[in-house]
């Protein structure tokens, strides 16, 4: 599924549908607004990477959407489409801004390419702007595909004030994403978060918005809540699928309204805050058996990031053991220098179903329990672990072995070909063959 969210704008309900229907089966997510109004809408409360706009809306013409688009929404790449092209018009929108121009009956073909194209360029655009500036936030490597492209979506989403979900399964890093998009942000206030997993429900609703002083039995004294401490900034709402219906209610309104009450408070406060939740839960089943509220979830899911588990990108595995492995070595002043190449490779190879989290431990663990300079498979399991999956067919295990070893090398054909023991032409037939759906 692509990162990409397009919106579609057409006052023909065929032609919207028809664009939506073969843009969602090529893997975009799509929204379709029929009139210049209900664009704008969209537009004011969603990011959109491109817009779709027929230059005919009714009373109002595309350009005048082209327009409105680039003031609320800058990032957006615009297309022109209309049936009545002309050169002249075509050359003016694509000065007022437009990326291209295309005329009906459109050529879907021609149409997914330039969307292609324009998915490769804001990706590139944007992870050049993440790599060159200087995050200082612990732990977020992004050397494979997918994580770079988890790290464009975040760059793209701290341009804007919108609320943001952030899946994906336990250990994946979700608040290093949080924080990353803060940090990114232009917010001036502090990074707040609160875990709905870890407070009783009794308690979650002052935690979130505060209490007055005498709201109830030992409320000694005024105390602030999250969101009135994180004024200015962002508020991470981790594991939000654990949240009580009632404290939902009163989020949503939070959301849509800006204010707030603490418990006990007379009069409404209100708060310039951004929101990003975050869950490991399948939010989606838990509105169809209704303990999750489906507009809270509509509104949150303003801009959504699911980070991919570490096995579904394991060329971040070993930069993240070097980080780790330099953050320890650090803190219990030893001087170890890294890992054995046996290490590496199994390291490549482990399925890591606590992901970036035990990755992090079996560091931390190795490095407090070695004394010596360099890590081996012995000093991050323990010595019953099943190093091989027996059932697996030869050609699989020559394909999974090439894999590791080609990304321990970092996808150096000579140096994985040498310690393989195979010539490089031969090497690069066998990549040729395993790995041509992933160049």
């Amino acid at each position: 599924m692509s990162l990409m969210r397009i919106l579609i704008v057409d006052d023909e309900e065929i032609q919207r549908k028809a664009l939506g229907g073969f843009l969602n089966k090529k893997g975009f997510e799509t929204d379709m607004a029929g009139s210049f109004e209900e664009a704008i809408e969209l537009v004011k409360n969603k990011m959109y990477d491109v817009a779709i706009v027929d230059m005919r809306l009714g009373k109002a013409s595309g350009l005048e959407l082209l327009e409105k688009i680039r003031e609320i929404s800058p990032l957006t790449k615009v297309i022109i489409v209309t049936a009545y092209g002309t050169i002249d018009t075509a050359v003016y929108s694509m000065k007022e801004g437009a990326i291209d121009f295309l005329t009906k009956p459109i050529n879907l073909q021609e149409l997914f390419a330039l969307i292609k194209r324009i998915e490769e360029e804001i990706s590139i655009e944007n992870i050049t702007q993440v790599e060159n500036k200087d995050l200082k936030v612990s732990g977020v490597i992004a050397k494979s595909k997918s994580m770079k492209k988890v790290l464009s979506l975040a760059y793209r989403a701290a341009e804007s004030t919108a609320p943001v979900l952030v899946t994906g399964e336990s250990g994946t890093g979700k608040e290093v994403i949080a924080r990353f998009i803060h940090t990114a942000s232009k917010r001036v206030g502090d990074f707040i978060a609160l875990s709905c997993a870890a407070i009783p429900d009794g308690l979650l609703e002052s935690e979130l918005f505060g209490y007055e002083k005498g709201a109830f039995t030992g409320a000694e004294r005024t105390q602030k809540g999250k969101i009135e401490l994180a004024e200015g900034g962002t508020l991470f709402l981790d594991e939000i699928g654990e949240m009580p219906r009632t404290l939902q209610a009163k989020l949503l309104r939070f959301l849509e309204t800006g204010e707030y009450w603490r418990l006990g408070g007379e009069k409404p406060m209100k708060a310039n805050v951004r929101i990003i939740a975050a869950t490991n839960r399948n939010l989606e089943e838990m509105i169809k058996n209704g303990t999750f509220r489906e507009d809270l979830y509509y509104r949150i899911n303003t801009i959504h990031i699911r980070i991919p588990p570490l096995r579904e990108r394991r060329e971040d595995i070993i930069p993240l053991a070097e980080h780790f492995l330099s953050l320890f070595s650090k803190r219990e002043r030893k001087h170890v220098k890294g890992f054995t190449k046996k290490a590496r490779y199994f390291l490549v190879g482990y399925p890591f179903r606590g992901n970036v989290r035990e990755l992090k431990n079996m560091v931390e663990r190795a490095v407090i329990l070695s004394d010596s300079q360099y890590i081996d498979v012995e000093d991050l399991v323990d010595t019953g672990y099943e190093k091989e999956k027996i059932h697996l067919s030869l050609e699989e295990v020559e394909k999974e072995h090439i894999r590791k070893v080609l990304i321990m090398t970092d996808w150096n054909i000579k140096e994985a070909a040498s310690i393989l023991g195979i010539h490089r032409n031969t090497l690069a037939q066998k990549v040729k063959k395993y790995f041509k759906e992933d160049e």
